[in-house]
């Protein structure tokens, strides 16, 4: 099921084809191999997954989960979703990384050193994790998210394309929605007009997004974010949906 994509959007079994650098800033992105839509096997490396026992969610509530390409607005859209329907939980991942301007520990990322995040993978503490674009790892911590769903609370995870499997594997009857950009051009715009990253980090970032649009099919439903709001009112609505699932 496909939500709102515009015609100029490529389907998933296309391979995007990476824009011209702007003014030099942006380096072309790497064209993946002949393994189709699936990111090859070291792609996933550094990344483990964590047994969560049965996996049974408890009542009706059902973790949903978010991924997509870099830079499509992930992280807008649960923002936007925290502001204006409260009544969704939305887990905050834990991350290696360096806190970007405005960011704040506990309500956007649980920012953590490499031996406190060692610490919580030795000790259970993780529905899913992974080294992103081959830089920080970051991380689901498990017990809110099995808390929230055992109080009957509907559930989102914002999550990468490699910790969206490692839960597929795990929770299976979570159910998985993908938010793609409305193109290939307006992606790389976004990535570089946020700023965030070395022109190094946006050509590894674009190189990573080139496969993370390749695994769309691998999602139930497909959301465009064209419009944060819109997005956001879509998602809401398939979370407060549980009857809607699979692809059409």
């Amino acid at each position: 099921m496909t939500m709102d994509r515009p015609n100029d959007t490529p389907a998933a079994d296309e391979q995007p084809k990476p824009a011209a650098p702007a003014s030099g800033e942006v380096a072309s992105a790497a064209t993946p191999g002949a393994g189709g839509g699936s990111a090859p096997a070291a792609a996933l490396a550094g990344s483990g997954t964590v047994p969560t026992g049965s996996g049974e969610v408890p009542g009706e509530a059902r973790l949903t989960v978010l991924a997509g390409p870099t830079a499509v607005g992930k992280g807008t859209v649960a923002a936007e979703i925290r502001e204006r329907f409260p009544d969704v939980w939305i887990s905050v991942s834990a991350t290696t990384r360096k806190a970007r301007p405005g960011e704040e520990h506990g309500v956007h990322y649980l920012f953590v050193s490499d031996e406190e995040f060692d610490r919580m993978i030795a000790d259970g503490e993780l529905l899913e994790w992974a080294v992103v674009h081959k830089a920080a790892r970051y991380g689901t911590p498990k017990q809110p998210v099995l808390d929230k769903l055992a109080e009957g609370r509907p559930a989102l995870l914002e999550i990468d394309l490699q910790g969206a499997r490692q839960v597929r594997e795990t929770m299976p009857e979570a159910h998985f929605v993908f938010l793609a950009p409305p193109s290939w051009d307006e992606l790389v715009r976004r990535l570089v007009g946020r700023g965030t990253e070395t022109p190094e980090e946006r050509e590894r970032r674009l190189e990573t997004a080139v496969l993370e649009l390749a695994a769309e099919k691998e999602f139930d439903v497909t959301i465009v974010n064209a419009s944060v709001r819109d997005a956001a009112d879509q998602l809401v609505k398939l979370i407060r949906s549980p009857n809607i699932s699979g692809k059409s």
